[in-house]
């Protein structure tokens, strides 16, 4: 399974989820950078430097450091979903397909209505 930081604004239920589907997620929180101000680039630096794909809902912004700089562990953006159990499922099923996250942008997306 995969190995995800979880950043400042990804919801803490759907990290918890995929946890119990046997991802190993660590937190902005847990890992002490929670209310810090941290740059995006600092997030994914710190993600690259622990061996993690980051995982987020900004998704803006991260596609844009993806662009730029392709050597990290992965990056999943997602769509918010109020539909925690679906998101994490949804992500789950979207990496649990790859062989391996590196170098690689997984997008998630919210099913329309």
């Amino acid at each position: 399974m995969a190995r995800l930081y979880a950043d400042e604004h990804f919801p803490r239920i759907v990290s918890e989820l995929l946890r119990t589907m046997g991802h190993d997620v660590l937190t902005v929180q847990e890992a002490g950078n929670a209310n810090l101000g941290i740059p995006d680039p600092e997030v994914l630096a710190f993600a690259v430097n622990n061996n993690r794909a980051v995982l987020t809902i900004n998704r803006y912004d991260f596609i844009r450091l993806h662009r730029l700089q392709t050597d990290h562990d992965g990056i999943i953006v997602c769509t918010d979903d109020l539909d925690r159990n679906r998101l994490a499922t949804r992500i789950n099923e979207a990496i649990s397909n790859e062989e391996d996250l590196r170098g690689k942008l997984i997008r998630v997306v919210r099913p329309s209505r």
